[in-house]
């Protein structure tokens, strides 16, 4: 299986370049990619095009996102185009040479007045620009004919690059004292789970174009459980203690969303029911408390370059 991965560079990309390499030959592209003919400003439509039609993937697996979310209240333009117009402009074409697409989109669909984890088919209700590029980008997916898979996931964290348990780790070596917000419920992901499982969702997803075109829309893939931002940070310096990362805990205090405002409203309630995604797939998502764990212990990372 041939696959072209798009946005190579970022937190996810870099464990995708692994996990894929597992079940077929993958072109990285980015905007910095070694290969001069795989780097690509996705701000240049007609480069992407040319990309996608000199490369003619039999998966395209779109992990270029925006995801700056307070930012998109301000830069609404860029962040349409990369979330919403980007994964249209990738299926417009993919089907002249019977490809396929997986997409990630994000909880942030959900308005968070939930009381129980929601399912794919719940009514959406974005709070902000970030979350309504992501649904428009589902929108635009699911009214054309390419085959597609769309993969909701939230809370993505990694050892690498800007994430809340980088800036945690950065944070409690700094200070002695945190305050994080403790009314925003969700399930913490990490970037190595949701590589590996994207792997193995697309190798039994491609296997046969009938059952492929059936199969296609919309699914929850995060980690099991739910927890706060607090109660994410918690664990986080608990673990980063027992692992020696940090010598010790600094104090941490819980407030509410409206004692940390933000330019960009947050879900209070996006935990995703992935039931789905386990029937349709065979995922078995793990307990996020555990897979925290996994991630501090840097099984993810070892022995990677990139």
């Amino acid at each position: 299986m041939k696959i072209l991965l798009l946005g190579a560079e970022g937190q996810l990309g870099g464990y995708l370049q692994r996990s894929l390499a597992d079940i077929g030959t993958v072109r990285a592209s980015s905007r910095h990619a070694l290969d001069e003919s795989l780097r690509i400003d996705l701000k240049d439509t007609g480069g992407l095009l040319s990309l996608l039609a000199r490369e003619s993937p039999d998966l395209v697996v779109n992990a270029a996102a925006y995801t700056a979310v307070d930012q998109a209240e301000s830069d609404s333009a860029e962040a349409m185009l990369t979330n919403a117009a980007l994964p249209a402009v990738i299926a417009s074409v993919i089907t002249s040479w019977n490809g396929a697409l997986i997409h990630f989109s994000t909880d942030y669909v959900f308005d968070g007045t939930g009381t129980r984890p929601y399912v794919e088919d719940d009514p959406t209700g974005p709070l902000g620009v970030y979350g309504k590029s992501k649904l428009n980008g589902e929108i635009a997916l699911s009214r054309m004919s390419a085959d597609h898979l769309i993969l909701r996931t939230a809370w993505v964290y990694s050892l690498r690059g800007r994430n809340f348990l980088t800036t945690m780790l950065r944070l409690g070596a700094e200070r002695h004292s945190l305050t994080v917000v403790d009314d925003q419920h969700g399930t913490p992901t990490s970037a190595g789970f949701l590589a590996k499982a994207t792997a193995r969702i697309a190798q039994k997803w491609m296997r046969e174009r009938r059952s492929r075109r059936e199969a296609s829309g919309i699914y929850h893939l995060t980690a099991s459980g739910e927890t706060t931002w607090h109660g994410f940070a918690q664990a986080i310096f608990e673990e980063a203690v027992q692992t020696g990362r940090l010598n010790a805990a600094p104090l941490l205090l819980p407030t509410d969303t409206a004692g940390f405002p933000t330019p960009a409203k947050r879900p209070a309630w996006s935990v995703l029911d992935t039931t789905r995604v386990q029937t349709v797939f065979g995922i078995t998502p793990p307990d996020w408390r555990s897979e925290l764990r996994t991630v501090m212990s840097g099984a993810y990372d070892a022995g990677s370059s990139t």
